[in-house]
């Protein structure tokens, strides 16, 4: 198992003079009736191949406090420069356009590790 070491704000595991993979999630509710077309414009951004990993997943809805998030996009890129061109394809401009109407919050979050 590798050794653990703590930084302020960041769990290494003594990736150091290597690029942080960057963990993309975001969240999002959909309008009343419009879960199906949120989650099928999600998926659209799949198609970008800029992306190590990509999933798009309902919200299943377990958790015993709270469950306001209909909707889960989860991505891997290897850097930040890959999760900009995936921001910057012209799949991701046509994907908002067609989800942005349809939903209502939109949470996101980059993590690196």
């Amino acid at each position: 198992m590798p050794q653990l070491r703590c930084a302020p704000g960041r769990l290494s595991r003594g990736r150091t003079g290597v690029g942080l993979l960057i963990r993309h999630i975001v969240f999002f509710t959909a309008k009343p009736d419009q879960l199906d077309a949120v989650v099928a414009g999600l998926e659209q951004l799949g198609k970008i191949p800029s992306a190590s990993h990509f999933e798009v997943r309902r919200n299943a809805r377990v958790d015993q406090i709270g469950n306001e998030v209909d909707v889960v996009v989860y991505a891997e890129f290897a850097d930040a420069a890959a999760l900009a061109a995936y921001k910057a394809h012209p799949i991701y401009a046509e994907t908002t356009l067609k989800v942005r109407p349809l939903r209502e919050l939109r949470l996101a979050a980059d993590i690196e590790v």
